[in-house]
C-alpha cells in the first residue's frame, strides 16, 4: 500500500507527518510526503520519497519586526492561484496511491484529488481547539475582524464556515467543475471530513465532548529522536545548573529577542541556551553563561534544562510535556494560545502575557515557573504523556484502506 501524506505547513505541520511515514514503513507500507520545499532533506534523512509542493517558506521569516500579516483582501487574490497549484501538485504526487492523508486547513485540494483518483481521504490536525465543537470559539486568523462577544462558540463557527466558503469556495468549485466533480457547499466540512484524525494527546489536548464532530483522537504524532546532543551543548550543560531554554522555532521575531531572553535569564541567576531558528536570534555578548544553538533534538534536551521558553506550537508544548519541563509559552497566533491556556491550567507552566516579551516580561514569567511545586507538576505529568500516536495512526489508516472493498 502507498500513502500520500501532504501539506503545506510550516515544519510544525510537516513533522508528525514524517512521524507517521516512518510508522507506515515500519507497517511495510509505503509512505510519500508532498510538502514545502524547506523539508526536502528531513525527508531524504528518512529515507522517504517527497514531492516539493508550493513556496518554500523559511525565507519569510526574516529578521527584524514582524512583517504586516496579510488581509483578506490580499489573501483573496492569492487564492485561485493556490488551489490550481494545489491541484496540480497534489493531483501527480498521489499517482499510484491508495490513499491521502492531508493535514493544514488551507489545503483544499487533497480531498479533490482523493475522489478523482477514487482512494481515501484522511484528515488529521494537531489542536482540538482547531476542529469544530460548541465546547470552543475558532482560533484567530490573520486578517480576520474581531469575534462578536455576544454570539456563542456554537455561532462563531457558524460565521467562521461562511468566511471559510466567502474565500474558497469559488475556486475550489472552479477546479472541481474543470476535472467533472460536484460542488462543495461547506468547504471546511469537506476538508475535515465527517471523522477527522486528532494527532494531539490526550492528557495535554483532550478533546472535547460533547461536540457535532466525530473525532478520532490518536495521541501525538511524534517522531523519536536518537540524535546524541552537539558536544558543545553537552559541555555547556555539565558546566552549571541546568539553563532555560528559548526557542520560537519558525517565528517571525525580532533577533533583539535573544538579547531579552538572556538578560531575563540572568536577572534570576540562570544561565541560557538560545535557538537561533527562522529569525536568527542572536546572543548580546559572549559570555558563558549562554549558547546559541541551531535546530538540535529537543526530546534529549528538555529533560535537562530549567524551563522552556516557547511559542506556543504543538509539537514544542508536547515534546516539552514530555521533558518534563516547566514552560512559559509566548503565544503568537492560531492555536497557541490554546497550548498556553492548557499548560497554565495543567499546573505546569505559566501563558505570557502578549506575543512580545522583554527582558522584564520574561523575567516575571520565569520567576513563576522556577519553583519547586511546577517543577514537580511538569515531572509528573511527563509520564501521562503518550508516545505511540503516530503508531496508533498509522494502524487505524492501513485497517481502514484495506478494509475498504
Amino acid at each position: 500500500m502507498r500513502v500520500l501524506l501532504s501539506t503545506i505547513g510550516s515544519r510544525g505541520d510537516f513533522q508528525p507527518l514524517l512521524a507517521l511515514g516512518v510508522q507506515l514503513r515500519g507497517l511495510g507500507h509505503e509512505a510519500r510526503l508532498c510538502a514545502p520545499p524547506d523539508f526536502r532533506g528531513l525527508a531524504e534523512e528518512h529515507g522517504l520519497p517527497f514531492v516539493p509542493l508550493g513556496p518554500g517558506l523559511q525565507p519569510g521569516a526574516t529578521a527584524g519586526p514582524a512583517p504586516k500579516k496579510p488581509t483578506i483582501e490580499e489573501l483573496r487574490a492569492l487564492v485561485p492561484a493556490t488551489v490550481a497549484g494545489q491541484f496540480e501538485t497534489v493531483g501527480e504526487a498521489a499517482g499510484g496511491c491508495d490513499a491521502i492523508v492531508g493535514c493544514n486547513q488551507l489545503q483544499v485540494a487533497a480531498r479533490s484529488v482523493a475522489e478523482l483518483r477514487g482512494i481515501r481521504y484522511f484528515f488529521a490536525d494537531y489542536s482540538p481547539v482547531s476542529l469544530p465543537s460548541p465546547q470552543h470559539a475558532p482560533p484567530p486568523l490573520p486578517g480576520r475582524p474581531p469575534a462578536d462577544p455576544d454570539a456563542d462558540d456554537r455561532t462563531r463557527w457558524a460565521q467562521e464556515i461562511n468566511r471559510r466558503n466567502a474565500i474558497w469556495r469559488p475556486a475550489l468549485n472552479g477546479q472541481r467543475a474543470a476535472a467533472g466533480l460536484g460542488p462543495v457547499d461547506d468547504v471546511l466540512g469537506h476538508i475535515l471530513t465527517d471523522r477527522p484524525l486528532l494527532a494531539a494527546d490526550p492528557a495535554l489536548a483532550p478533546w472535547p465532548r460533547p461536540s457535532d464532530v466525530d473525532v478520532v483522537q490518536t495521541g501525538a504524532w511524534t517522531l523519536p529522536d536518537r540524535r546524541p546532543l552537539p558536544r558543545e551543548v553537552e559541555d555547556f550543560l555539565a558546566d552549571g545548573e541546568p539553563p532555560v531554554y528559548f526557542g520560537f522555532g519558525s517565528m517571525r521575531s525580532p533577533r533583539e529577542l535573544g538579547r531579552a531572553a538572556v538578560e531575563a535569564a540572568r536577572a534570576l541567576g540562570r544561565r541560557a541556551i538560545v535557538l537561533r531558528g527562522w529569525a536568527g536570534l542572536s546572543l548580546p555578548d559572549d559570555g558563558p553563561d549562554c549558547l546559541a544553538v541551531t535546530e538540535l533534538n529537543l526530546q534529549a534536551l528538555f529533560p535537562r534544562v530549567a524551563a522552556v521558553v516557547h511559542h506556543g506550537g504543538a509539537g514544542t508544548t508536547t515534546t516539552a510535556a514530555r521533558g518534563g519541563a516547566p514552560q512559559v509559552v509566548v503565544p503568537h497566533h492560531y492555536d497557541q494560545d490554546y497550548f498556553a491556556r492548557r499548560v497554565q491550567d495543567l499546573g505546569i507552566g505559566v501563558a505570557h502575557a502578549g506575543a512580545e516579551p522583554t527582558a522584564v516580561s520574561l523575567a516575571t514569567a520565569l520567576k513563576q515557573v522556577l519553583r519547586s511545586d511546577v517543577e514537580s507538576r511538569a515531572r509528573s505529568f511527563a509520564a501521562e504523556v503518550r508516545t505511540d500516536g503516530a503508531r496508533v495512526a498509522a494502524e487505524l489508516i492501513v485497517a481502514s484502506v484495506t478494509a475498504r472493498p
